[in-house]
């Protein structure tokens, strides 16, 4: 009896006392938390959808930069000389004076440099010396010259009366014509002379560096001290040149029209041209030449572009875009507005994606985008020019037009 007491007592289950009912606090805190949760989540799944864009409007261009209809091509290139010139000395020599200075304007012969002439100068002393040799030589056979005359003439008579023989004759006759080569010869010695003296003299000038034409200094190559030389014999650390001279005067402009439609291209078509630097200034211009052969690598034809009109904000090797125009634009009428239809349009440049003369743009339809081919004009201070595809007024999506997609839904944000 007491052995099943025992095992009855062993099967018994033992509980654990009860925990102690954990504070109110924490209970407050738990469900915060679990609201502030199910908040987020609610206000994620009602948050708009769409990829977040700006709005960018279609605008008019002032008249400054308004687009004729006659627009049919545009291109790129740069500013280029066609006169330019790093001037240097005819002979090897140490330079002893530079006269130039970067940006310096120049006359047609001024002087720009000197070489050490000391050589040169007591080249053309000695050259000298020796004509003055030469012009007593040959006064000295002059005189014998002038007095073998008279003694000759004297034996011709002589002998023609028979007073002197033969030999007597020969002999004054043999001592004339020796004093007429003399003399001939010490002539011919003075031209020597001169010559020498001349060839000194060029070799002295040629110290002196003058500028071919007039011009602007862009390049000062060289200092005192230094040796130039046109082929640079002197060495590794010879100079080549004193300096370079660009006649700004014969600044144009060189394109590269793709072969695709160099047929719109012609000689004297009017153009209107803006540098990258002055997007706002057009500048009129006219086609010079089309350069007749194409470049193979490219598929582009070089066309040089003259200005009509100069200026000092033109500098060489600046970008510029040119706008090749069909007719030459007529000017509005003294008092009148520029047309919309004859202006450009220009937006925002972040509202176009480009790729040369054409582009694509987003036009916002409600929550919608379409997208649309564009022709693109010049990058000018108000925006993006824009010649063709778009109506004044339209609204664009503007901002990282890469995540976007024709008929993608969008969310305005500013």
């Amino acid at each position: 009896m007491n052995d099943k007491s025992s095992l009855i007592e062993q099967l018994k289950i033992e509980r654990p006392p009860d925990r102690e009912r954990a504070p109110r606090w924490v209970w407050w805190v738990g469900g915060g938390l679990a609201l502030f949760g199910l908040a987020g989540a609610v206000g994620w799944l009602l948050a708009p959808r769409g990829v977040p864009v700006r709005v960018a409007t279609v605008e008019v261009a002032p008249a400054e930069v308004a687009v004729g209809p006659g627009t049919i091509l545009d291109a790129s290139g740069y500013v280029v000389a066609r006169r330019q010139a790093t001037v240097s000395a005819k002979i090897t020599g140490k330079v002893v004076r530079v006269a130039i200075e970067e940006g310096q304007h120049v006359a047609r012969d001024e002087i720009i440099a000197r070489l050490d002439d000391t050589n040169a100068r007591a080249a053309l002393d000695q050259a000298r010396a020796q004509l003055k040799q030469a012009d007593a030589n040959y006064t000295a056979a002059r005189v014998a010259f002038d007095n073998a005359g008279p003694t000759f003439k004297r034996n011709e008579q002589q002998l023609a009366k028979e007073v002197i023989s033969a030999q007597t004759f020969d002999t004054a006759k043999a001592a004339y014509d020796a004093a007429r080569t003399s003399l001939d010869v010490a002539a011919r010695a003075v031209e020597v002379a001169r010559a020498a003296v001349a060839f000194a003299e060029r070799n002295l000038e040629d110290t002196i560096v003058r500028a071919p034409f007039a011009g602007v200094v862009t390049v000062k190559a060289a200092q005192e001290g230094e040796m130039i030389s046109p082929n640079s014999a002197g060495g590794g650390y010879t100079r080549t040149g004193v300096g370079t001279i660009v006649d700004m005067d014969s600044l144009e402009v060189e394109v590269d029209v793709s072969e695709n439609f160099i047929n719109r291209v012609r000689p004297d078509q009017p153009v209107t041209a803006r540098l990258n630097a002055y997007l706002d200034w057009a500048i009129p211009a006219h086609v010079i030449a089309i350069i007749p052969t194409a470049d193979r690598a490219k598929a582009t034809v070089k066309v040089r572009i003259g200005f009509d009109a100069r200026d000092d904000r033109i500098l060489p090797e600046m970008g510029v875009r040119v706008a090749f125009l069909d007719n030459a634009p007529s000017a509005p009428a003294e008092g009148s507005r520029t047309s919309s239809a004859q202006r450009a349009l220009v937006v925002s440049p972040d509202a176009v994606q480009g790729s040369g003369d054409t582009g694509v743009v987003f036009v916002l339809n409600d929550d919608r985008v379409e997208r649309r081919s564009v022709r693109l004009g010049a990058r000018v201070a108000a925006g993006q020019v824009v010649l063709s595809g778009l109506n004044a007024g339209a609204r664009l999506a503007a901002g990282d037009l890469s995540t976007l997609e024709d008929g993608a839904k969008v969310r305005v944000v500013n």
